[in-house]
């Protein structure tokens, strides 16, 4: 089945196209690691981790390579370094370590390259200053950069398709004063890739001087070492379409000359109670604030992915009430229905009732649809094919459920279950007979009803 996806670049829905089916490439851009991450950080996150689940149960773990990267070099962190007293490597490594944990905590997969190496999949933009300078060097001698006072920009209008990404044109941005003006710029639109340091300042030793990269730059850098001048997938948070993902566009196609990104995809960010995120407004919520609340991190990753990716959500308390209840719902299906290793039951086969579930997922990563399937056909689940289905779903989801509790059915037991509500299906009564008495040998029973069955011991 095919996966359909929006694209930023072309506005429509299209069938994702891989440039390699056998290595399908997705970059992702990544945190500013200078503070705890809060629910605004998590949703892209999210759902790119369902997109990532995806495209794994595609086309194959070991043929999905994503990349998301941490920006550690940034002024927000200086300033959080100045304020603190602290030393920049401290906060930087203390606060990648709260994201990793605060994203493995609501389930999201560490990035890889083809199902392994992880660490190599989440670069650190302090790591790749080299990458970076060779190719500014590169855009610098191929016209396309310029250095003045220590700065190094990169000139806009000598890209044409410079706005196409973001619907902008170049007049427009600058009428609509969307740009920076400074006494070192050509043109007000061009855009710092190297900026000079101080004393005080992270910096390295380059062609222009002691500096540092702008933050363009960085992805555009670390994109072309892990994934080549052409890939499939870039995405991130639809802020980020402008000016970050125009620029990284820009100067990368100018500088590779391949395609770079193939298909953009941007997540729509949330609101809190109606209002924007803002510590003033009290509706800054980290994942720490939650959990200290008593809301587990399921019950946070349920309502993130609970709604249109493209579109606001409006994370309330209600919605977590509402998200504690439909995973209750959840569990106790998967405890009325136990089996032994059920967990595993994703690892192949069918998808029974549960196909249209994931049907939605290919239709534009809809997960407020898959969702949906999921409970409308929980009543018509009898099957193991189905049950199958049903955790693949939920697999495909990243939503876990407690470990079920009270009777716990043997693997051979469902199985001769199974057999006899088909035989009872098929009218064969003999058939269904010699089950029933093999289950009683067993120590089992069946109790029909007039949607399925229930297996209880004797």
């Amino acid at each position: 089945m095919n996966i359909t996806l929006y694209n930023t670049a072309t506005r429509r829905k299209e069938v994702l196209d891989p440039i390699d089916p056998d290595n399908v490439r997705m970059y992702v851009c990544g945190p500013t690691v200078y503070d705890r991450a809060h629910l605004g950080n998590a949703r892209p996150v999210l759902v790119f981790d369902v997109l990532y689940r995806l495209l794994r149960h595609t086309y194959g773990a070991e043929r999905v390579t994503y990349v998301r990267n941490f920006t550690d070099v940034d002024d927000k962190i200086n300033a959080r370094a100045a304020l603190s007293g602290r030393s920049i490597t401290d906060i930087t490594a203390e606060t990648t370590q709260w994201f990793l944990d605060d994203m493995a905590a609501i389930g999201a997969l560490q990035p890889s390259i083809r199902g392994r190496d992880h660490e190599r999949a989440m670069p650190r933009a302090t790591a790749y200053v080299g990458q970076m300078i060779a190719m500014i060097s590169g855009l610098i001698a191929d016209g396309y950069a310029y250095e003045n006072e220590g700065h190094v920009l990169f000139r806009v209008r000598k890209y044409e398709d410079y706005g196409a990404l973001s619907g902008r044109s170049v007049d427009d941005m600058i009428a609509g004063a969307r740009v920076e003006v400074a006494p070192y710029k050509e043109d007000p639109m061009d855009f710092v890739m190297w900026k000079p340091s101080d004393d005080e300042t992270p910096g390295w030793d380059s062609p222009w001087g002691r500096g540092r990269p702008g933050w363009h730059i960085e992805c555009s850098a670390m994109a072309a070492d892990l994934l080549g001048d052409s890939f499939d997938i870039h995405g991130g948070g639809n802020d980020l379409t402008f000016p970050h993902h125009e620029n990284e566009l820009a100067q990368s196609k100018c500088s590779c000359g391949g395609e770079f990104a193939r298909h953009w995809f941007h997540s729509t960010h949330l609101l809190v109670n109606g209002k924007k995120m803002s510590k003033s407004s009290g509706t800054l919520y980290t994942l720490s604030d939650l959990a200290d609340e008593g809301w587990s991190p399921m019950e946070v990753r349920y309502v993130l992915i609970g709604a249109n990716y493209r579109k606001q959500l409006n994370f309330t308390m209600e919605s977590l009430h509402a998200a504690r209840e439909a995973l209750g719902r959840l569990a106790k299906a998967a405890k009325d229905h136990a089996v032994p290793g059920y967990r595993e039951l994703s690892k192949g086969g069918g998808l029974g009732v549960f196909a249209g579930a994931f049907k939605r997922l290919n239709e534009d990563l809809n997960m407020a649809a898959a969702l949906g399937e999921l409970f409308a056909n929980l009543k018509n689940t009898r099957s193991l094919e189905d049950w199958r289905g049903f955790f693949t779903v939920l697999a495909s989801l990243g939503l876990t459920l407690p470990e079920p509790k009270g009777i716990v059915i043997p693997e051979k037991i469902a199985k001769l279950a199974e057999c006899r509500w088909k035989a009872r299906q098929n009218k064969d009564w003999a058939a269904s007979d010699r089950y029933r008495d093999e289950l009683a040998e067993n120590g089992w029973s069946v109790k029909d009803g007039r949607e399925g069955y229930e297996v209880l011991p004797l």
